[in-house]
């Protein structure tokens, strides 16, 4: 998860779960897991695109209009991902394995 809310902020996120997707199911098929938790994970994270103004064209919208800089993107965004992403990474586990 962490991986695609990283990679979600550079490419598309349609992009991110088509890459991640796969990486997912191979994962999950070799630990012997549910593969639900895992495409889940790569879902949540290639949908965290809030972390910079490039990762989702609304974000390029709103930097425009509101008169945002790129920092200010991060600052709000950095902190709600890792908020987003120790919450999936506990509740995920806990309904799936």
């Amino acid at each position: 998860m962490l991986l695609m809310a990283i990679l979600t902020n550079v490419v598309s996120n349609n992009a991110a779960a088509v890459i991640g997707t796969p990486i997912a199911i191979n994962i999950a098929q070799q630990l012997g897991a549910p593969i639900e938790p895992f495409v889940l994970a790569v879902l949540f994270g290639a949908n965290m695109s809030f972390v910079t103004p490039i990762g989702y064209k609304t974000n390029l919208l709103i930097m425009g209009a509101g008169g945002y800089k790129f920092n200010d993107f991060v600052k709000i965004g950095l902190p709600l991902a890792f908020i987003m992403w120790v919450a999936f990474s506990i509740i995920l586990p806990a309904l799936y394995l």
